[in-house]
Order: structure tokens, then sequence, then C-alpha cells
């Protein structure tokens, strides 16, 4: 393990530090918190996208004030953890949802950990940490999934063949919508994509700032409904931000979102030093290693190496949390039904956080501390 300080001291909050460990084929760099006392339970935290670890800053010291050693890694693919394939001709297996669980296997072991007590995934963590504590529950001793909630494997497949996601018709029926559109995880897994948003028009800094904004609470307008089913005509309720002019390309899609000068002022989750964090480290490695993640939903193959796992439930204790104003809980229909009755054998509550959007943890890192610690005991 070396003890490095790749970010500069004002960024980081006293009492976390920056550090780099050796898993799975990876440089893995890691902000953890806690570190000083030896022998404390782990938890591990993982982010989404467009993350990295430093979105776990506001969430950090209060995990490691009760006791435990806190980790959160930037995950494969992001930020300052090398040795992964980032381009977009690369094996996409290197991204799929099991080979991002044994980098989180690989992460413990590298710190010393036969098990941590919890680990909590954010976004597209959350998909990466409920495989975890489903395939591991002796390592993965209780599960935290936030703003996504986890419908299970899927089911055996009883056809002669696995049809093509991009196959689907949903996806023809966006684009015959007025205006048409189109789902923002197939625009993801195109090819101009990362080209797009790694050199917006507007500005690296004031794509991401609009961005951050325009899924948050703070943009008022985020009033979240339940999508009744899987159909062009329930998805166009949602936000261009999920699902997307079809002309368009993401920073086009939020730019008329950004927020006024006296918003990002009072924006005291995100302030413009914060901030700066995210800009500076994709504006050094674009966003092609955490699109690659979107691919392998996209091209089927996280459908097809887990579906060997059909029928499996998560049995761990298990907590959900996410903003009230989060679309994100109802973008797939059923999908927090299903977590809620049957994915989840032993959840012990689902914590809706008032006035919070997609970034719950970092809008309200109060509200979510608590109901962290209280899960944890």
């Amino acid at each position: 393990m070396e003890n490095l300080f790749p970010f500069e001291s004002s960024v980081l909050p006293d009492g976390i530090r920056s550090t780099f460990v050796n898993a799975n084929g990876l440089r893995v760099h890691v902000l953890e918190a806690g570190h000083e006392v030896a022998g404390r339970p782990c938890v591990i935290l993982l982010h989404g996208f467009p993350e990295i670890a430093y979105t776990w800053r506001h969430n950090m010291l209060a995990l490691a004030a009760a006791g435990f050693h806190v980790i959160a890694p930037d995950q494969r693919g992001y930020g300052r953890t090398t040795g992964s394939n980032n381009r977009y001709e690369c094996d996409l297996h290197e991204f799929g949802v099991l080979n991002l669980v044994s980098d989180v296997l690989a992460i413990l072991a590298a710190f010393g950990h036969k098990s941590a007590r919890a680990i909590v995934g954010h976004d597209y963590g959350a998909p990466v940490a409920a495989h975890a504590a489903m395939l591991r529950p002796d390592v993965f001793q209780s599960l935290v999934l936030m703003a996504a909630p986890f419908p299970g494997p899927p089911a055996i497949l009883l056809d002669t063949e696995d049809p093509d996601p991009g196959t689907d018709p949903v996806l023809h029926d966006l684009k015959q919508l007025n205006p048409p559109r189109k789902h923002y995880q197939w625009y993801y897994a195109s090819r101009d994509a990362n080209e797009e948003m790694s050199a917006p028009s507007q500005g690296l800094r004031d794509f991401m700032r609009a961005y951050f904004h325009y899924k948050s609470g703070d943009y008022g307008l985020n009033k979240p409904v339940r999508m009744q089913e899987w159909s062009a005509q329930e998805l166009a309720k949602l936000p261009t931000y999920y699902i997307m002019e079809r002309d368009k390309g993401m920073s086009a899609s939020v730019a008329g979102f950004m927020p006024t000068p006296d918003q990002i002022r009072s924006c005291k989750w995100l302030t413009e030093e914060e901030l700066g964090v995210y800009v500076a480290e994709y504006a050094r490695t674009g966003f092609q290693g955490g699109l690659n993640w979107y691919r392998c939903d996209s091209h089927g193959l996280n459908r097809r190496q887990t579906r060997i796992l059909a029928g499996k439930t998560i049995d761990v204790p298990s907590l959900f949390i996410a903003g009230d104003r989060d679309w994100a809980v109802y973008q797939k229909p059923g999908f927090l039904e299903a977590m809620q009755n049957r994915v989840c054998t032993n959840l012990r509550g689902s914590h809706f956080i008032q006035g919070a959007g997609h970034w719950v943890q970092q809008e309200n890192p109060d509200e979510t501390n608590k109901a962290l610690l209280d899960f944890l005991g």
C-alpha cells in the first residue's frame, strides 16, 4: 500500500487520506478514513457515474467516528485508478459486473480485511454492491443501496436465443414520439458519447455543473412518479437526462438547465471548489472508462453472465436510501417493488430523504449518515 496524497490537501476534509493499493490487476486509488486504529470493521463505499471516490467526502468521517474503517475506491475506469483499458476498443468483460465484484474483493484483501460490515453502492455502484452481497454474503455482512433499486438477476432463458437489448421495440417507439427521443443508456453506450461529453460546447465545468444540478433536488421540477410499464409513452415522462431528445447529446440536453449564479453560490453540497475536483479528474481521463460499464448492459453482457443467478435473493440485512426527488428510483418500472417484495429478503427499510435528488449522499449528508448509522447499529 502506498501512502501517497494525489489530492491537494485543501479539497480533502481532515481525517480523510488518499492512497493506492494493487488489486485485481489494477492500481486502485482509494480514499479512506478511520485508518488510524487497526482492527476496525470495514465499510466500503462504491460510487456511480459520473463520479469518483470523492463523492463520499461528506459521509466518510461520520462512519469513521462511529468506529469503522471506511474505504472508498475510484472504481475500474474512473479517476486515478489505472490498469484497465478505458478505450472504446476494449474487452468489455473487463467492465462486466462480475469482474467489478472481483475488484471489490481484491481491494478488501489489499487492506487486510476478510469481510466488510457493509457494502454501500450509489447509482451504478448499487448493482455492483448488490451482486457482491448476493454472491458473497460471507464477506459482505450487510448491504446499502442508494438511488438505484436492484430487481434481482434475470430469469432463466427458455427461448433458444438471448435477444439483443438493442432490438427492444421500445427503443424504436421512442424515436416515433414527438419530439423523437432516445434512452440515455444506449446513448452512453455509443461511440460518440465520450467525445461529446469530454469536449462539450459550453465547457466541461458548465456541463458538469448543469448535469449535477438538473438531477438534484435543487431543480424544482424533479417530481418523480412511478412508471406504470416499460413503454415509450410512459418513459417519455422522464426528464431529458434519462429520455433524451433524439438529436441531442448529453451536454446539449442539460445546457438549458444551467443553474443561475445565485443558485451556484448557494449550493452548499457542491461548492465551486468541490466541482473543480470532478472537472479536473474528467478533463484528464474523459468518460469512456465509466461509459464502458453501460455498454456491458446495453450489449447484454451482464445479463448473460448473471443469468446463472436466476432466482437467487439477497439475504443479508439491507437498506435502501434515495432522495424523494430522484427519478432514478422509478426509471425502470417494477424495479423498486421487486427489490422490496422479493429480492432483498431482509430489507430493514426504504428511506426517502425529503428535498434530495439523485446525489442524496452529497445533497443531504446529515440525513443520509443518520440512516446509515442507525442501520449499522
